[in-house]
C-alpha cells in the first residue's frame, strides 16, 4: 500500500495509484544499473564534470551522459554549469543520507548473499 501522504499529494497533481507505482519503478529502476551506481559512488565524496567521470570509470563519454541524464532527471544529482564545464554532485539533501542508510542495510542484510554465493569465508580459511 502505497503511502497516503504520497498518494493524496500525486492525486492532487491528477495522478492515481497505477500511475505513483510507475514513479517508483523509475526511481528504483535508476538504482539497477551498475554504471549510475558507480557514478553516484563517485560523486559522494566530491563533484566531478564528465571527463573525470569518464576518466575513473574508464567508459565512453555518451554512456556517463545518458546515465547523469537519468541520474539528474530523477533527482539523484545536481548540475552546475563553470564555463564550459558541467559538475554534478549528489543530492546533498536526499540522496547521500539515502545511500549512506543503504549502506547500512546492506553491510547488516546483504553481504552475507555473497558470502554464501562466492563462498567468501571458505576462501579465508
Amino acid at each position: 500500500m502505497i503511502n497516503k501522504t504520497i498518494l493524496k499529494n500525486c492525486c492532487s497533481e491528477g495522478f492515481d495509484e497505477v500511475e505513483v507505482y510507475k514513479a517508483y519503478k523509475i526511481f528504483f529502476g535508476t538504482l539497477v544499473s551498475e554504471s549510475r551506481l558507480k557514478i553516484i559512488n563517485l560523486l559522494r565524496t566530491e563533484r566531478k564534470n564528465v571527463g573525470q567521470i569518464v576518466e575513473e570509470l574508464k567508459s565512453d563519454q555518451t554512456s556517463v551522459s545518458h546515465d547523469l541524464a537519468r541520474l539528474k532527471k530523477c533527482g539523484f544529482v545536481q548540475m552546475e554549469i563553470e564555463g564550459k564545464y558541467r559538475y554534478y554532485c549528489l543530492n546533498k539533501k536526499t540522496i547521500n543520507p539515502l545511500m549512506k542508510l543503504i549502506d547500512e542495510h546492506m553491510s547488516e542484510n546483504c553481504i552475507h548473499i555473497l558470502n554464501k554465493t562466492y563462498n567468501k569465508k571458505e576462501e579465508t580459511k
